[in-house]
């Protein structure tokens, strides 16, 4: 059985759009299915919402900067908590980008 999260990830419908950075020490190509923590600061300890940017075909390569939409495990409460913040950062084991939301 499909998951809500896959069958988003398909389809390509996003829960919420940003402005992505990643940043270009980042080291890697990001494809479809990539996900990560979505923190709303750089605060320690670290704390962020589990998201997967929808990237289609295509990656997303260090220092690019992209518009994507986004899909989130928690649904609502990371919504309301990312776009109170404004901006969030993107965690796989340490900060390899940020994203400012679109309202």
């Amino acid at each position: 059985m499909e998951t809500p999260i896959v069958a988003q990830l398909k389809s390509g419908s996003p829960q919420l759009t940003a402005d992505v950075f990643l940043y270009s020490d980042e080291g890697r190509n990001k494809l479809l299915g990539w996900g990560c923590l979505c923190c709303p600061s750089k605060s320690s300890p670290v704390f962020g919402y589990d998201g997967w940017p929808l990237l289609g075909d295509t990656t997303l390569s260090p220092g690019e900067r992209r518009k994507l939409g986004f899909v989130f495990l928690n649904g609502e409460e990371s919504l309301d908590a990312l776009r109170e913040a404004g901006k969030f950062y993107l965690w796989e084991g340490r900060f390899v980008g940020e994203a400012a939301v679109i309202p």
